[in-house]
């Protein structure tokens, strides 16, 4: 097997395991009292097991960033989604509703399009440690530029936390081609411990701001994170480690298009994730052809003791139907 369809493989497996980490975790959340503490979270099993997907995710999205380029492992994130669709209504008992079918199918031609402009090639270029450092400090400043006081702070959130969480996935590439190349470089350098430091506090960054992102509902704010991810992942590929799009023109037309039906569905996603979330939202209109049960209301006979008060007419009994 190439390295391509190693990391396509690779990246499949991780968002399977991040998915099914979410719907326990949205399960979990179901059946939890919000007063519950983290140590009545750590003696149940299923939060564990939230964990250990999640862990395992992240493992094989290392392992699949160590064998394709960014360009073509983090736009596969967005796949999380479309498999925890099935998965949560499977769990919640319900069927896939159509805008969730939408959204699965857009992503899905979107990422396919995408695919097929991406270098196959495995990653040999990291970052050196003036480059990692610059990163490093952009970020911080868009981060911060972000978390001003403003508008709309939970989109604001949701990009730095996308951001954050793509440079944290950029960071991991060059620890893990640098630690596995077998060049005969010293293994523990200022330049990857720097690189660890970093990956560190941008993955718990990322997970900080996302946390305050969702605050105020989770649809628009989870397509931000969603699409944010992948966009300052690849313009990392693209701008400091030689990736390229192959195929010339028309390869940049196809992965523009195929850029907008995958920010199309996976919005479409977060959309209906946030409804199937949320008991207040309103629910999706039925697909015409359905049987949708009319409301019928059926009254008992009066008793004589409930009779209206005195000078309140008795409503007339309603006509016969022929």
């Amino acid at each position: 097997m190439n390295a391509t369809l190693l990391a396509v493989a690779l990246s499949l497996v991780s968002a399977a395991a991040y998915a099914a980490a979410a719907v326990a975790q949205s399960r979990l959340a179901g059946r939890t009292d919000p007063a519950t503490g983290v140590l009545r979270l750590l003696g149940r099993g299923a939060w564990w097991s939230a964990v250990g997907l999640n862990a395992a995710g992240a493992l094989l999205h290392v392992a699949a960033l160590n064998f394709g380029p960014l360009t073509l492992v983090q736009p596969l994130g967005a796949l999380t989604l479309v498999v925890a669709v099935p998965l949560g209504a499977r769990a919640a008992g319900r069927r896939v509703g159509r805008t969730e079918w939408r959204g699965t199918v857009l992503t899905l031609l979107g990422l396919g399009a995408l695919l097929l402009t991406t270098g196959g090639s495995a990653p040999h270029q990291t970052l050196s440690l003036p480059e990692a450092l610059g990163v490093g400090a952009a970020t911080m400043a868009v981060v911060a530029g972000l978390g001003r006081p403003g508008a709309r702070p939970g989109l604001r959130h949701a990009a730095a936390s996308g951001i954050t969480s793509g440079v944290a996935s950029a960071l991991t590439q060059t620890l893990t081609v640098a630690v596995t190349d077998h060049s005969g470089g010293p293994l523990f350098s200022w330049r990857l411990l720097t690189v660890a430091l970093l990956v560190s506090a941008f993955a718990m960054g990322g997970l900080l701001l996302s946390q305050t992102a969702y605050r105020g509902g989770l649809g628009a704010p989870l397509a931000v994170v969603t699409l944010a991810n992948p966009v300052a992942a690849a313009a990392i590929g693209l701008a400091l480690l030689g990736e390229r799009l192959q195929g010339g023109p028309v390869s940049l037309v196809l992965a523009l298009l195929g850029t907008a039906a995958a920010v199309r569905g996976v919005v479409l996603l977060s959309r209906a994730q946030a409804r199937n979330t949320d008991p207040a939202a309103p629910p999706e209109p039925p697909v015409p052809g359905d049987q949708v049960p009319s409301r019928v209301v059926i009254g008992s006979p009066r008793r004589a003791d409930t009779a209206p008060p005195a000078g309140v007419p008795e409503p007339l009994p309603a006509p016969a139907s022929g």
